[in-house]
């Protein structure tokens, strides 16, 4: 039996080394032991100097996490006893390979886990291509999680499932590939079939709600798509769903600032909707140093020419608000409330008749200066204002992404197009819903 200090000495620094020698020493005789403390989700011990280990004792090891992942009652105790068990490292790949055979499905997933954690991108490639067709929808979602990681030396091979099969692989792969290249990795055949597809979809497509972390759009009234896309230097637009189109922008928001894109690629130009053509994407952001002064121009030059043009942003996780209104070729108003030193910085014009309103309900000055205003006065402010933008835009009549429903009256396609800088840079590859 081992000791109970012992292993209590892998959580003291001083003891560490020592402690993970004696239990090696020990073999398959200490592993019971330690894998009932990876099991205890109360215990104060971290598993991960325990499956250290536990991956130095070998194949022993490795049994007896296997068989405390089977017998593991609690979500805690598997998610300990699962990470564990992923952890062993490439010297027990062959063993992650065979025990993709287990009858017990989290077996399965954490097997996948360990295979792609091992590292070994080549064996690990030719483990999960099969998983792709797992029965077990986890298993193979895993499988193409992976894959996409490993790089773009997998596309030939890809490719050849696309076009040979097996046939229950198809579909991931097909995933895998736009993941890994995006439509240059596509082959000749698949092209156009996506693009079938969405044609397809298309006469059945109604608006829906368009949602994403940081919701960045434009908004000008009536249905002149083509001419607004001129007017901001759109170009090749490709007809979407609204789900792809939202997709396709969210995605492409979250890759702001990498080493390949800026985040500003692509933007979802909507139809008309209830009298509003929409402008969807972080390169409609009015707020960000590095848009916002672009946005200011290109919505004053299309105010001119359609009468308004409004610019927003509205942070879907309480990261604030900021509106951009323009009539005429003058700009109204802008404002922001990001919680950023910067916002007061962008304020233009005088307030909106809704801030005025949103004011004297608070109890507030409708006109203000901060710099006269109390403490407690400038945060409510502050704090109301952060959620703003959606409420701004409906006071004014404009149609919002925010609140389209199937039954918001609709004219017209939507598409997807490059701006400026996805001409410049290229876009960013992704696997996206239609």
């Amino acid at each position: 039996m081992v000791n109970a200090d012992l292993i209590r000495d892998l959580g003291r620094p001083e003891r560490h080394e020592a402690a993970a020698d004696a239990l090696v020493a020990l073999g398959a005789g200490g592993v019971e032991e330690l894998v009932r403390e990876v099991m205890d989700a109360e215990s104060p011990l971290d598993w991960r100097p325990i499956t250290a280990v536990l991956g130095r004792i070998g194949d022993a090891g490795f049994d007896g996490l296997l068989q405390g992942l089977v017998a593991t009652s609690t979500e805690e105790s598997r998610k300990r006893v699962g990470f564990a068990f992923s952890q062993l490292g490439s010297a027990v790949l062959d063993r992650y390979t065979a025990a993709l055979a287990h009858p017990v499905p989290l077996v399965h997933r954490q097997a996948v886990r360990g295979i792609e954690y091992c590292g070994e991108a080549g064996r690990a490639a030719a483990v999960m291509l099969p998983l792709l067709g797992d029965p077990d929808q986890e298993v193979a979602r895993q499988a193409q999680d992976t894959l996409s990681r490993i790089g773009e030396q997998l596309i030939p091979l890809l490719r050849r499932i696309r076009e040979q099969g097996p046939g229950r692989q198809r579909a991931r792969a097909l995933t895998v590939l736009a993941e890994l290249g995006g439509e240059p990795a596509l082959s000749r055949a698949d092209t156009p079939a996506i693009e079938r597809l969405i044609r397809i979809k298309l006469p059945d497509d109604r608006p829906e709600p368009l949602w994403a972390c940081w919701n960045y759009w434009m908004a000008v009234p009536g249905g002149d798509q083509a001419g607004i896309m001129r007017a901001l230097g759109l170009t090749d637009p490709r007809p979407v769903t609204f789900a792809l189109g939202n997709d396709i922008v969210d995605a492409d928001g979250h890759g702001c600032d990498t080493d390949e894109h800026t985040g500003y690629e692509w933007v979802f130009v909507t139809p008309e909707l209830a009298g509003w053509t929409l402008v969807l994407g972080a390169w409609c952001d009015p707020h960000g140093q590095e848009r916002r002064e672009d946005v200011l121009h290109l919505c004053t030059e299309l105010s001119a020419r359609y009468g308004r043009a409004q610019a927003y942003y509205y942070g879907g996780r309480g990261d604030g608000s900021a509106w951009l209104v323009a009539e005429h070729g003058t700009v109204i108003r802008r404002y922001a409330e990001t919680g950023e030193a910067e916002d007061e910085l962008l304020t233009l014009a005088e307030p909106l008749p809704y801030e005025r309103t949103r004011r004297t309900e608070l109890g507030l000055h409708p006109d203000w200066d901060a710099a006269q205003e109390s403490e407690d006065d400038e945060k409510e402010w502050r704090w109301t204002a952060h959620d703003l933008a959606p409420d701004i835009a409906r006071s004014l009549g404009t149609a919002s992404p925010l609140d389209l429903a199937v039954d918001t009256p609709s004219r017209g396609t939507g598409v997807i197009a490059l701006t400026p800088y996805g001409v410049a840079h290229g876009v960013p590859a992704g696997a996206y819903h239609i």
